[in-house]
């Protein structure tokens, strides 16, 4: 696991690999400090000369500064190499993610995914900076002290016996309690994010039922739950700084009684016991580090868990062996398709597809909601995979092609598509980025979209906001048909995305389908009898089943649901 995400660091090896380098010399010249303020209180203080204390007292200033200048240097090397590793390791998640399958994304959820690309990778990221900070500088610094204090009084560095194991075993039992409270912590996180996600996401429908003190109070109690799975992981982390405090302090005074009594027989020089006081100090505030090291290990490993389970996780559909297929026609079969979104046979979505659909073929889907009419499509563009059965796309089952092939040639228009931050020329693109100014203008027509973008002041070059926030749910819908036709696809399929457009407007997309998609295989989804009546053929589907195949006029006399959807939809329109 550590392996897996410590192998990011890429490029910054070289920060990495100095820093603790660095820190040596760091180390080395504090370590030597104590040294020769024994020799500047023996040979100079009691002494009396001033001259050994004064060139002595130069030459501690001169290491203090070499201590210093290591320790900046080591703190830019390990900033650089830790922040490089967050930005290499926050790619690979992102690019992992982008090549998720829709139902590896429901897995893990929006929010839980935002939660890992953000707050678990700081995590990870403060934890790697210790490590080649710290983790480095306080087993050097405790090993350096050690010998110092052994090589001045070996008796007196026993008191060292008794206080590292009481230490180690403290340290043991605080590791062993804290992974699974950060790891209940970070899922309250994960909840937070969901919470304000959905909340931003549906700001209007907020507004427009007057729910801003509902919304606060929800929040409220989500971020109070966030705060009570934090104390709860870190009142025992706080416990280990008091506990350490108290052992610093006690060999302290332990140090200062057997060592005073040392001194005044003349078993150990003054100017010793100072720098030995100074030793004791310098090992036990590595243990301090180590002990924090530790912590900051405990609380990123909760994070590094969730980083790797995202790494681990293998995208449900992905490119086969064979991925050499190319695209014949626009014809589209299902072959005794079943599926379930859960992988359970037993609770299937779709159940016992057949069908065959001909190139440049313009195909109605109609059916209740929940009837499977937008997962039935999906299945096309391989975004879902089928349980059992074959989906075969232009002469080829959609499992021999490469993603990206089939893709380009399979445009998906949803009733809510996303607009991007950018102008509408940019947006326009994702079609093709190679279109030129007439095949954008040529779309933006067919799609009825052209004159509200050139009533706009800066016609194609207006910027939306993010998600298209100031355009209509109309207007955005037009926009994402027009640039879908951009692509040129041999299959356009309409889920349902004419739906905020008048009838005007749904009446002259559909005319323009038929004059300039006639080699392209069209399906449209639709709730509106009126939006389909013209199609070849329309299917209409019921509880994930097709209930009836046929033309308009032959489903108003053999198919009862659609005959009953066209008389409420027609005494509707009279009344």
């Amino acid at each position: 696991m550590y392996k897996k995400i410590f192998s990011h660091v890429g490029k910054y090896k070289k920060y990495a690999i100095l820093a603790p380098i660095t820190i040596t010399g760091e180390v080395v010249m504090e370590v030597l400090i104590p040294l020769v303020m024994a020799q500047i209180i023996n040979n100079g203080i009691l002494e009396g000369n001033i001259g050994y204390v004064v060139k002595m007292g130069l030459l501690m200033i001169l290491m203090a500064t070499v201590s210093l200048f290591f320790g900046a240097v080591a703190g830019r090397f390990a900033a650089v190499a830790s922040v490089g590793f967050a930005k290499n390791l926050r790619s690979s998640l992102f690019k992992k993610v982008q090549d998720f399958s829709f139902s590896n994304i429901d897995k893990f959820s929006t929010a839980s995914l935002l939660t890992r690309l953000t707050t678990d990778i700081n995590n990870t990221q403060n934890a790697f900076m210790m490590i080649i900070r710290t983790a480095f500088r306080a087993p050097i610094m405790l090993v350096f002290a050690l010998v110092m204090t052994i090589r001045i009084n070996p008796k007196l560095s026993t008191v060292f016996l008794v206080v590292v194991p009481v230490l180690a075993i403290a340290i043991i039992l605080v590791l062993t309690n804290a992974h699974p409270r950060f790891l209940k912590m970070l899922t309250k996180y994960d909840a937070m994010n969901s919470s304000v996600q959905e909340n931003l996401v549906g700001i209007r429908v907020v507004k427009a039922f007057v729910r801003e003190d509902h919304e606060k109070k929800d929040f409220e109690k989500t971020a109070d739950g966030v705060r009570k799975a934090q104390v709860f992981a870190e009142k025992l982390i706080i416990l280990v700084s008091p506990f350490m405090q108290m052992c610093i302090y006690t060999c302290i005074v332990a140090i200062l009684w057997f060592g005073g009594k040392m001194a005044i027989n003349g078993d150990m020089e003054i100017g010793y016991l100072a720098s030995f006081i100074t030793y004791v100090t310098q090992i036990l505030m590595s243990l301090m580090m180590l002990s924090m090291i530790f912590m900051m290990i405990i609380i990123s490993r909760a994070s590094i868990e969730r980083i790797c389970e995202v790494l681990d996780e293998e995208p449900d559909i992905k490119d086969s062996e064979k991925s050499s297929a190319e695209f014949a026609d626009g014809s589209i079969i299902f072959e005794n398709v079943n599926f379930s979104y859960f992988k359970d046979k037993n609770n299937l979505a779709l159940e016992n597809i057949n069908l065959k659909i001909n190139s440049g073929e313009t195909i109605g889907i109609i059916g209740g909601t929940g009837s499977s009419k937008t997962t039935l499509v999906q299945l096309i563009p391989r975004l879902y995979d089928t349980t059992e059965g074959n989906v075969i796309v232009g002469g080829n089952n959609v499992k021999d092609y490469s993603i990206e092939a089939l893709r380009s040639e399979v445009a998906m228009v949803l009733q809510k598509n996303v607009l991007f931050s950018g102008t509408i020329k940019e947006n326009l693109l994702w079609g093709d980025e190679n279109a030129t100014d007439e095949e954008i203008y040529d779309a933006c027509k067919s799609a009825c979209a052209h004159d509200f973008i050139m009533s706009f002041p800066d016609g194609y070059e207006t910027n939306l906001g993010q998600g298209g926030v100031n355009v209509s749910g109309g207007q955005k819908q037009r926009l994402c048909i027009a640039r879908a036709l951009i692509k040129k696809p041999r299959i356009i399929i309409l889920d349902d995305s004419t739906s905020a457009v008048d009838t005007a407007t749904d009446s002259s997309i559909r005319k323009a389908f038929r004059e300039k998609l006639a080699d392209t295989t069209t399906l449209i989804i639709a709730q509106r009898i009126s939006s389909v009546k013209d199609a070849d053929r329309i299917i209409v589907m019921d509880d994930g089943k097709i209930d009836g195949i046929g033309t308009h006029d032959e489903l108003l006399a053999n198919n009862t649901i659609y005959r009953e959807v066209y008389e409420s939809q027609q005494k509707g329109a009279e009344d």
